[in-house]
């Protein structure tokens, strides 16, 4: 038997019985939280709960009380005097078990869709796997057996991926090169350093800008067409055609695609090299009083050329990357349109994000070799 100001515990034959006393409320819970931590209670037992001499019961309490009750099973429960605090009583009851299991539920689907991510990741990432291995194989076979490149398709898919996008590719260079030597002007001005702007224009074009602008411009162009190229086939089941006839759909759709972009991507950064310094002169000339003829001889004296090959280095692994990335995206397509759309958008982020990710390992690399 347990008394204290607010209740009183009697042990029964066949289980306990709690009398309620004077007010259970904001005040008072947490005494009687630390009494009842105290206290024993055998789960299988009957739990009678008498509310005759209780005089307030507020919201908290009524939620202790029920979570306090968990303890026993639902049967074994009996209220007393309960006439008062019985439609309250129920509606917290319900309110707060369906808030308890509602909470349960988010966790549960927050974790289930944690793990559905991560298993969608890996297996997208043994698939990734697989597909580059079957790239590097043909890749050999044609190597081996080179009458059985397609040059023709290979030249279409320069025309697509390069030639048409020399005007977008030209435009951004051009306005990307203003910006750098417009804002490197207006501080470079304040120490007299104006010359130095063609140094800070040539070498951030050369290694860095020129390179990754062009590649994301490339990988929003050519990832998209060559997943929804490649998807459309499949849908339509052409794919299934070819392999019918005994074609193998990674040298007829994807080797091809590789070549055009590993051509075309260093050919379109060597362009925009020239577009986005010739922004920068303009510039230069304008807002510096550095003449044209003056710009390119120190461009021609104190700039190495080295820069500008590191630049086109890089665009030949992000063509490869972009290429691949779209053709393998285009495979996964399945047989409903809406799929074109869902594997179109996660190529293009993924091809721009292994392009940052690679121009992030190439900066770190050359910077430890000292080039």
């Amino acid at each position: 038997m347990k008394s204290t100001e607010y209740f009183i515990l009697k042990k029964l034959e066949d289980g306990y019985k709690l009398n309620l006393l004077n007010s259970l409320n904001k005040e008072t819970i947490p005494t009687i939280i630390e009494e009842i931590k105290s206290l024993k209670f055998h789960p299988n037992k009957k739990m009678y709960i008498d509310f005759q001499d209780l005089k307030e019961l507020d919201s908290i309490a009524i939620i202790y009380l029920i979570s306090f009750l968990k303890k026993f099973k639902k049967q074994n429960i009996s209220y007393l005097n309960f006439e008062k605090y019985e439609q309250i009583f129920d509606f917290y009851q319900k309110h707060y078990q369906n808030e308890f299991l509602k909470e349960k539920k988010i966790l549960n689907r927050f974790f289930e869709n944690v793990g559905k991510k991560v298993y969608d990741i890996l297996k997208s990432t043994k698939l990734f796997i697989d597909f580059l291995g079957k790239v590097f194989y043909f890749l050999f076979y044609l190597v081996v057996n080179p009458k059985k490149i397609r040059f023709k398709a290979t030249l279409k898919y320069i025309e697509t991926s390069a030639v048409d996008a020399l005007l977008i590719v030209a435009v951004t260079a051009f306005l990307v090169g203003v910006v750098i030597a417009y804002q490197g002007a207006v501080q470079l001005e304040k120490f007299g350093a104006n010359i130095f702007v063609v140094e800070m224009i040539s070498i951030t074009m050369f290694r860095e800008i020129a390179p990754l602008v062009t590649a994301i411009v490339i990988a929003g162009r050519s990832a998209s067409s060559y997943t929804a190229e490649i998807g459309a086939m499949k849908i339509t089941e052409e794919i299934d055609a070819m392999r019918t006839m005994n074609f193998e759909p990674i040298i007829f759709l994807t080797i091809p695609r590789i070549f055009a972009l590993c051509i075309s991507l260093p050919l379109l950064v060597f362009f925009a090299d020239i577009v986005g310094v010739m922004g920068g002169m303009v510039i230069a000339y304008t807002s510096l009083d550095i003449t044209y003829v003056e710009f390119i001889n120190r461009l021609q004296n104190e700039v190495p050329v080295k820069h500008l090959l590191l630049g086109v280095f890089k665009a030949l692994f992000f063509g490869f990357s972009i290429a691949i990335i779209g053709c393998f995206r285009g495979f996964q397509v399945e047989n409903n349109t809406t799929s074109i759309g869902k594997y179109t958008t996660i190529s293009v982020v993924n091809a721009i994000f292994v392009v940052i990710l690679l121009d992030a390992v190439f900066s770190v690399i050359f910077t430890q070799m000292g080039i």
